[in-house]
């Protein structure tokens, strides 16, 4: 057992052996066709999904062990631990733009999303998103599952399962609309009704599905909700409008994180005058998403000046790859080491201009230098075989954790091939994440056995 991280060295290569031989399939053909069109009376949705994202389901789940997952629970722990801490929130805050300093309202954010590498008995955060997609797809998806043999019954997620899942998002976005209920807030309807999906040209979006998913959601509990462009969104008589409907509430999927752009000056407006409740929200991004923080929370002298704890420094500087400003004057000493880097954008989203050191051409450093970069060190990612002659042979995974206030509420998969995760690869996409008792991974033979078979 390694006494940092908690994972189990015997049962991560139990685990690695099953992502290397197991090619059970858990998403049978017309599963998927069968959740949507009878079980969500949702046919049109499938039908947008096999246009416009054909790759976004993977057919193969993706096996950790119940070591490795609390591994990562306690990651996600002692980063909600450090932000909380006032002496961290006051370095971030004092730097971040104006609006990420607004706090008249107490909501957490909704679906953050820490996304780690599993590799062996290893486990590294990569980064933190405040607005990660992909969790209602994720519910469809279990809802599509099904179990290739009986050893398997016990460990593919039912329909219990997923409808307490899609139950707890609802009891998300009410808890987050009753800390909005503040002081400062008196302006909001005493029942959350009414739910913005806000995005920029939300249809033409890859995932656009899953805003159906959700609008549909919203609606078999009773709350209205609208998909919508910041732009077709009004400032006027004290709220916030989209036509001739009150909005109540923002669940904001915008990668522009503080309200910057000029068609979001109505949105900007509403959430300053806490006349909705906007979720994930500005500060949110600043004390999580923000890739500088990984900085901090990688650095053993900055921790130890914040105060934070040792086991919690130590938890940090196990699990989250080590992590720096590209600066122009350390060049040379970065550009000697790349190919034991990986390159991102401060602001970045998505994968978008991001660079493994050993892929840089000179070009792409110089525009690396003169730009807002961090270099993260690299953790090899999972790797799943797929043993499929109609499947690329092997693809590599990470796994994403859904929280809300730093609990997981669901744990999924992305395979994929290349630098970072693309949803454009045959037999990528989201999978579905099985785990495994540690007990099961060492001291049961037989059922490992009967996986492989």
């Amino acid at each position: 057992m390694c006494h940092v991280c908690g994972t189990n060295e015997d049962a991560a290569k139990t685990i690695q052996k099953l992502n290397s031989q197991c090619f059970c399939l858990s998403l049978p053909d017309g599963a998927l066709k069968q959740a949507l069109k009878v079980e969500l009376a949702a046919p049109e949705i499938f039908d947008l999904i096999e246009q416009r994202c054909p790759h976004v389901f993977s057919a193969q789940p993706v096996f950790v062990s119940a070591s490795q997952q609390r591994a990562m629970a306690a990651v996600i722990q002692a980063i909600e631990t450090v932000v909380a801490m006032p002496a961290f929130r006051e370095k971030i805050l004092r730097d971040a733009p104006a609006i990420a300093q607004h706090e008249n309202q107490a909501v957490k954010g909704v679906f953050f999303g820490y996304d780690f590498h599993v590799h062996d008995e290893k486990i590294g955060l990569i980064e933190v998103n405040t607005n990660a997609g992909g969790a209602m797809l994720n519910a469809v998806l279990a809802r599509s599952q099904r179990a290739c043999c009986a050893v398997m019954d016990d460990i593919v997620h039912d329909h219990s399962t997923v409808q307490a899942f899609e139950q707890d998002i609802i009891k998300m976005f009410r808890q987050e609309w009753a800390l909005g209920q503040s002081e400062h807030a008196t302006k909001l309807s005493p029942e959350l009704s009414t739910i913005a999906i806000v995005d920029d040209a939300p249809t033409e979006q890859y995932l656009y599905p899953e805003f159906l998913l959700f609008q549909q959601l919203f609606s078999r509990f009773g709350i209205h909700a609208v998909i919508t462009a910041p732009e077709d969104l009004s400032w006027r008589d004290g709220g916030l409008w989209h036509g001739h409907c009150k909005i109540d509430l923002v669940y904001n999927r915008l990668t522009d994180f503080y309200l910057e752009h000029s068609n979001t000056n109505a949105l900007r407006q509403a959430y300053l005058a806490d006349a909705i409740v906007l979720t994930p929200n500005p500060q949110a991004h600043a004390l999580f998403a923000d890739k500088r923080n990984l900085v901090i929370w990688t650095d053993p002298q900055q921790l130890q000046a914040l105060g934070v704890s040792t086991e919690v420094q130590a938890c940090l500087l196990a699990n989250i790859p080590g992590t720096e400003i590209v600066k122009p004057d350390q060049a040379e000493r970065l550009w000697a080491k790349r190919r034991h880097l990986f390159f991102k954008p401060n602001a970045g989203y998505g994968g978008r201009a991001t660079y493994r050191g050993d892929k840089l051409t000179k070009r792409v450093w110089e525009e690396i230098l003169a730009g807002d970069y961090i270099a993260q060190s690299i953790i090899t990612p999972g790797e799943r075989i797929s043993g499929s002659p109609e499947l690329p042979a092997q693809m590599k995974f990470d796994i994403r954790q859904y929280t809300y206030n730093g609990q997981v509420q669901w744990t999924a998969a992305r395979l994929y091939q290349g630098q970072t995760t693309n949803f454009r690869t045959p037999g990528g996409g989201f999978a579905p994440v099985y785990t495994i008792s540690d007990k099961d991974l060492t001291d049961n033979p037989q059922k490992m056995h009967a996986i492989l078979c």
